[in-house]
């Protein structure tokens, strides 16, 4: 971790401070993907267990922000979008950032564990890993990739789920792994697009920063292409369905649109007018995940309600 870490607290932090720490935001879809995924999965689970599943899931996730916060509280000092987080700010020391992170680590891990099977645990315990470590520490720094490999940290969560009730993987949660992973890219670049300033200034090699914008524009058109397949084809599986592929064929088509949108464009048109491209995508993409995963639950429930596997 680079020597401009904030390290003096300019107040007493927060109750507030240290939940920011833990990223809500992405725990909310964390949980979400990770619920229905232990939901949908073929072995019932009590209800008890499942809960203390989620909160294990929630909790390494939580610990994993944290962890990403400590060490890159220098990039996020130079970086408008995150210079208010709790360690650049000063509110919250570094060290306090890292303790929190590696014993909620531990505690999540061996949490789930004992609540349900050591796979899922393991399954866990790799998931921080690969987001602490291998997309914080390695990857974000060192290539225009990082986005591509890192993804799969955010895409684990609905395994772990299924893992937890299964202690197993299946097709099914690989797929939805997959469609996780697909979104990940395009999602992310389009927000890069209309804040790369941020990334610059931070040396992050963003596609955009390392590449330029135009080959950014070509890789969010394919990625949503290349996804598109994989979130529809989830709908033939065991836990897909009717309601399921309608909601898959009318978001896919809108956000292959989006993406061609934001394909057909220059930068003198996307500054003209604020990137309203680039930020509708984006804004196409945060309801992509939610709805995809809630038609799955809703599949999920009628399932259950028939009489057919949980």
């Amino acid at each position: 971790m680079s020597d401009t870490t904030v390290e003096t607290r300019t107040h007493d932090a927060s109750f507030g401070d240290y939940f920011a720490l833990l990223k809500p935001r992405v725990m909310s879809l964390v949980v979400f993907t990770a619920l229905v995924g232990l939901l949908v999965a073929p072995v019932p689970i009590h209800p008890f267990v499942g809960f203390v599943a989620i909160l294990c899931i929630a909790v390494g996730a939580g610990a994993s922000g944290a962890l990403n916060m400590w060490w890159d509280a220098d990039i996020d000092a130079k970086m408008r979008r995150t210079a208010g987080r709790p360690i650049p700010s000063g509110r919250v020391q570094a060290k306090e950032a890292l303790g929190i992170g590696l014993a909620l680590s531990g505690f999540s891990v061996i949490l789930l564990w004992l609540a349900t099977n050591a796979f899922a645990a393991a399954f866990l315990a790799f998931t921080i890993f690969f987001y602490a470590v291998v997309y914080s520490m390695w990857l974000k720094r060192l290539t225009s990739q990082n986005i591509v490999i890192g993804g799969a940290a955010g895409a684990f969560p609905p395994m772990v789920g299924w893992a937890a009730a299964t202690a197993s993987v299946s097709f099914e949660s690989i797929l939805m792994f997959a469609v996780i992973f697909m979104w990940t890219p395009p999602h992310f670049w389009a927000l890069a697009l209309f804040v790369k300033t941020d990334y610059g200034d931070a040396k992050v090699p963003m596609l955009n920063v390392t590449y330029g914008t135009r080959v950014t524009r070509n890789h969010i058109l394919a990625y949503a292409l290349l996804l598109a397949p994989v979130a529809i084809g989830l709908g033939f599986t065991s836990i897909g369905g009717p309601i399921y592929l309608a909601t898959a064929v009318i978001l896919n088509a809108w956000f292959v649109k989006g993406a061609y949108d934001v394909w057909k464009r220059d930068d003198a048109t996307s500054e003209a007018d604020k990137y309203k491209a680039e930020r509708g995508v984006f804004k196409v993409s945060l309801i992509y995940l939610f709805a995809h995963f809630g038609a799955l639950l809703v599949e999920g429930s009628l399932r259950a309600t028939s009489g057919g596997a949980v």
